[in-house]
């Protein structure tokens, strides 16, 4: 997934797109339920302890048997498998075609401004923030998802084309935000990746590296990604799962979130995430990066 020494990926298309497909689809059937509590977390505006937990976590199903509680974790699945495999395909197999198009056309000016190294690393994170950015346009079913897992009775048994119709460029709602948080949240995720294989594990062809590189060296990305982005995604998610006819801006939800929760607030389902971050890395992007390189033997 990565580039070879030379800077530029030779892996094919095809091969990108089905080693990330597959990347996203095992850790959606993992990693959903952790993903809604985060979510659920992030949306909850009164002050989280032992007692009121489980009814922000489990919402209606907080006192049924744990297989109910378990399946509660499941809302908007099928919306969650159209934008995580659309969007780990996007991400994962779309950051190398950026990164071959710096390499190709500004290799030199990265290198002469910040030497033969740092150049290479930079050019791998803003590759992955300009990957970030175009994100937005998967925004419509991140918002349906988020929806779903939150607040499901916007959908008022709507099917989603007639959601798709009806709602229009609502769907893109908070995209401004998306791409603020997207932009460094990517650059982070692939500097501090490349970062961590090429000067600490001193790995020049990421595409050779092994499992366990692979592994610290997405620890080191998504933690770095996720507090970085943090403080926005919780914005843009409250944005996100209001009510399609409640529209609410950006700078309305952070001034409403500071004044009666407090800066820390900001930074809301961060430790369920940070937790996941280990294993969610080994299935999505440790496992893009040993499946793509598989897949372009054959295809």
């Amino acid at each position: 997934m990565s580039p070879a020494p030379s800077g530029r990926s030779s892996d094919s298309g095809a091969a990108r797109i089905l080693g990330s497909g597959a990347s996203g689809v095992a850790e959606l059937l993992v990693f959903h339920p952790v993903d809604t509590i985060a979510k659920r977390l992030m949306s909850n505006k009164a002050k989280v302890s032992f007692s009121n937990l489980g009814p922000i976590i489990f919402r209606d199903q907080a006192s049924a048997t744990l297989l109910k509680k378990s399946l509660s974790l499941f809302p908007g699945l099928g919306y969650a498998a159209g934008y995580k495999v659309a969007q780990r395909v996007y991400k994962f197999g779309g950051q190398p075609y950026f990164n071959d198009i710096l390499v190709s056309h500004y290799r030199s000016q990265f290198t002469n401004t910040f030497g033969e190294k740092k150049g290479k690393l930079l050019m791998q994170a803003t590759a992955g923030s300009m990957t970030g950015i175009g994100e937005v346009l998967l925004l419509p079913l991140d918002v349906l998802k988020i929806k779903r897992q939150v607040n499901p009775e916007t959908f008022r048994g709507r099917g989603v084309f007639r959601i798709i119709a009806e709602e229009g460029t609502t769907l893109y709602r908070g995209w401004g935000w998306t791409m603020a948080r997207n932009a460094p949240g990517s650059f982070a995720l692939f500097g501090a990746s490349a970062f961590t294989k090429d000067v600490i594990l001193g790995v020049e062809d990421y595409s050779k590296a092994t499992w366990v590189q692979n592994f610290f060296a997405s620890i080191a990305g998504a933690v770095t990604s996720i507090t970085v982005a943090a403080p926005l995604d919780v914005v843009k998610t409250r944005i996100q799962n209001a009510n399609f006819e409640h529209k609410v801006s950006g700078v309305t939800v952070l001034r409403e979130l500071l004044k009666n929760e407090g800066p820390l607030a900001l930074f809301k389902g961060l430790t369920p995430k940070i937790l996941v971050v280990g294993p969610k890395l080994v299935f999505s992007y440790t496992l893009a990066q040993s499946l793509i390189p598989l897949f372009g033997k054959y295809v």
